[in-house]
């Protein structure tokens, strides 16, 4: 995956952090794969939220495949 889309899944990753704060919580970006596997820490509450695992797939995984199909997964490491 070239630098200029991992740069613009990562300016996509800033529109969704406000979302995160608003219940205490946020992301950190960890990595992204060249085999396009987007790499993520939740932070604050969202790290033991029983909803986490929701909020990465049906949240931010989802926001991040409608918009870049190099997008396969996201995972929460």
């Amino acid at each position: 995956m070239d630098q200029k889309i991992k740069d613009k899944i990562k300016q996509k990753l800033e529109e969704v952090k406000p979302m995160l704060q608003r219940d205490g919580g946020d992301l950190e970006l960890v990595e992204i794969t060249d085999d396009g596997v987007v790499k993520i820490k939740l932070i604050g509450m969202c790290a033991h939220c029983a909803m986490s695992t929701m909020t990465v797939k049906m949240g931010i995984e989802s926001v991040l495949k409608k918009s870049f199909s190099e997008v396969k997964s996201v995972e929460n490491v």
